[in-house]
Order: C-alpha cells, then sequence, then structure tokens
C-alpha cells in the first residue's frame, strides 16, 4: 500500500488534505508535530511527503532534507503560504522537492500533484527491481561464462558443438552419412 506523510501545525490543514485524499487508494499518516513526523520516518516507508513550509519547530526545507536523508526514495513536496522565490529556490536545491504547491491551494492540483508524485515513486521502485534482477542476470552469465571457460581449459574442445540443420548434435564426422 501506499504511504502518504503531510506534516503541517496547522489541524484545520491537515483536516482538510486528509479529506481531500481519502477518496485515493493511499495510507495517509497526517502530523502536526514535527518530532511525531520524525519518528514516523523511523518506522515506515513513504511514498510520497508533503509539509508546510513554514512551521514553530522547524521549517520544511529542514524537515524535507532530514527526511531525504532518512527515506532517499520518498517524493518531496511543499505546501505553502509564502511562494517567495527564495523559498522555493532554497526548497528545490536543498531538499530536491518535486512540486512546490501553495496555499490557498486548488484541490484538484494538489491530487494532481500527489498523483504524479505516486506514478514518480513507483516508476522509481520498479527500476530498481529491474536493475536489482537485470545485476543478477548478468552474474548468472558471468558466472556460466567462467564455468565454460573452466571446463575448455580443463577438456580442451568440450565446448564446441556441432549440430545439424534441426539443431541435433552431430557426435563424430561421419554422423549423418548412411552405410
Amino acid at each position: 500500500m501506499i504511504r502518504i506523510q503531510l506534516v503541517d501545525d496547522e489541524p484545520n490543514v491537515l483536516n482538510s488534505l486528509r479529506r481531500l485524499l481519502r477518496r485515493q487508494d493511499w495510507q495517509v499518516d497526517a502530523f502536526s508535530d514535527v518530532e511525531e513526523a520524525l519518528e514516523a520516518l523511523l518506522q515506515h516507508e513513504y511514498a510520497v511527503i508533503l509539509s508546510d513550509y513554514k512551521m514553530p519547530m522547524a521549517d520544511g526545507v529542514t524537515y524535507l532534507k532530514f527526511a531525504k536523508q532518512k527515506q532517499p526514495g520518498a517524493i518531496r513536496l511543499v505546501l505553502s503560504g509564502h511562494g517567495d522565490s527564495e523559498s522555493m529556490v532554497k526548497a528545490i536545491n536543498q531538499a530536491e522537492v518535486f512540486r512546490y504547491l501553495t496555499k490557498p491551494w486548488d484541490d484538484h492540483e494538489v491530487v494532481a500533484a500527489i498523483s504524479s508524485a505516486v506514478e514518480l515513486y513507483r516508476l522509481q521502485k520498479e527500476n530498481q527491481r529491474l536493475r536489482k534482477e537485470n545485476d543478477a542476470q548478468r552474474a548468472m552469465i558471468k558466472a556460466r561464462e567462467e564455468e565454460l571457460l573452466r571446463l575448455e581449459a580443463d577438456n580442451p574442445g568440450i565446448t564446441r558443438v556441432r549440430r545439424d540443420a534441426d539443431g541435433s548434435v552431430l557426435l563424430d564426422d561421419d554422423a549423418g552419412s548412411s552405410d
């Protein structure tokens, strides 16, 4: 199940976002306390982390930088009522956020941004899985090649097999000739 973390010091914002995301098939964890959100990062794997930019205990960029260290695969978003370019640049450069959303928000925009982040997360996970599978296959091929080289060194010619037109193995030079 896809898990989303919401962090905002305003409970009303969290409740609104929870209601907005209720129709999605995601587990949504909402935190108004940064310490609790940090603790949750250590307990759960999140696909998406959406944090408010300005909070009393920590700014959103600082929180998302920490989240990036703990969960580098999570897609990070910032939600802010302060849309100045300096804060956007800081969020992008320091926390590598995927999207910067403004308060008040457009419901469709927030759902679309989180949906895009979830899809990106899934694609990254699939890429990791395929990369591991590819690495395992390469290792298996390399081991087989090394075994063939070892067999050829021990028994010269053993790896050279002659076949006829239908793929059958020819055992000697007169196979296929009739008496």
